[in-house]
């Protein structure tokens, strides 16, 4: 059977609890969810190490994602996201 939103691309731009809580949702519902994560990564994967040396949090709050690391002060950077969030349904 397949899920409510297979075929959907969400481009999340998110951190911490709240956001990424909610694109969890999207993607277990069946859309590919990528999560775009700062310089230096999200700061929730420092919040323990618990879950095979990563943070608890991090991995039930991304579960089912994709994600990427991005400058968006960096010119290409900051096009890809444009072009990402050109092909996404959900932004």
């Amino acid at each position: 059977m397949p899920n409510m939103l297979d075929g959907l691309l969400v481009v999340a731009l998110e951190q911490a609890v709240a956001a990424p809580y909610c694109s969890s949702r999207l993607a277990d519902a069946g859309a590919r969810v990528i999560k775009i994560e700062r310089a230096g990564g999200d700061f929730a994967r420092g919040y323990d190490d618990v879950v095979k040396g990563q943070s608890a949090y991090f991995v039930w709050l991304n579960r089912g994602k994709q994600s990427i690391e991005l400058n968006i002060k960096d010119a290409g950077d900051a096009a890809l996201l444009a072009a990402m969030i050109a092909r996404a349904d959900i932004f």
